[in-house]
């Protein structure tokens, strides 16, 4: 059960340190694309999310997402949770992100949907009152199956520990398909499961036709949350688990899971 190991230069960075290229916004009420109060910003090289202008939340929850989706990878996030909620945020909401894994897009989502049907990677902070683990797992519109079985409450805890403060953490959701899902914080393993899928409800005004409950996901859109609690990503980066298996092959890596042969460079 060890974690991958690649070379530093494999991995694809999702944030570019300076702009929201190849993101696009989807916040409940609005439009894709849509960035109400400049929510997510890049300020200092630091992705951030951010309500100052915000009287309210009202339950606007926002997601943006990258460009591409993908299958069999492994996706990083390095965050901290930073100064006071949102007014009007609910109370679950505090010091709460998420990276959301095989979603559906922007795009295909209700205006007033308040999260996009995925696998959520819940991230928590600690609030000085005991334990409180990250790189939970929580389902929009989705289940998954653990120790054989299919597992339809809507979160489970991680084990990790808990993260007081204002301090770095790197979380990583290591996704095979529709096969085995890994959740890691800070190079431990925190969470396992597996075929993960449409079903179960903590969804709402979507479009029934998108949701096809008991659908493998093999693929989908990644997503960074805005909750009512401002939060910074200092790095979102991606590494492809997709690629020429050849050993003869220049460009073999011992971590591909999946083959792509037209990949290979001799």
């Amino acid at each position: 059960m060890a974690q991958i190991d690649a070379p530093k230069q494999d991995w694809i960075q999702l944030f570019n340190g300076k702009d929201l290229k190849d993101w696009t916004v989807k916040i409940t009420g609005q439009n894709a694309g849509v960035n109400l109060g400049n929510t997510f910003r890049v300020e200092d090289g630091l992705l951030k999310v951010r309500y100052d202008q915000y009287k309210e939340f009202n339950s606007q929850f926002g997601h943006m997402f990258y460009k591409q989706k993908f299958s069999h990878y492994v996706v990083a996030a390095e965050y901290r949770f930073v100064g006071d909620q949102c007014p009007g945020g609910p109370g679950w909401a505090t010091r709460n992100s998420g990276i959301m894994v095989h979603g559906q897009t922007p795009e295909s989502m209700g205006k007033d949907q308040d999260f996009p049907i995925s696998i959520e990677v819940q991230l928590l902070g600690g609030l000085g009152k005991g334990p409180r683990t990250t790189a939970n797992l929580c389902t929009p519109g989705t289940n998954v199956v653990r120790d054989g079985k299919l597992f339809t409450p809507h979160c489970v805890n991680a084990t990790s520990p808990t993260f007081d403060g204002d301090q770095w953490v790197r979380v990583e959701a290591e996704v095979h398909g529709s096969g085995i899902v890994k959740h890691w914080v800070n190079g431990q393993l925190a969470l396992t499961y597996e075929q993960p899928q449409i079903g179960g409800g903590s969804v709402s005004k979507f479009d029934p036709a998108v949701k096809k409950d008991g659908q493998l996901l093999e693929e989908g859109t990644i997503s960074l949350q805005s909750e009512s609690h401002p939060v910074d990503f200092r790095k979102v980066e991606l590494l492809s688990l997709v690629g020429c298996k050849d050993q003869k092959a220049k460009n073999y890596r011992p971590y591909f899971t999946r083959e792509d042969k037209s990949a290979c460079r001799y």
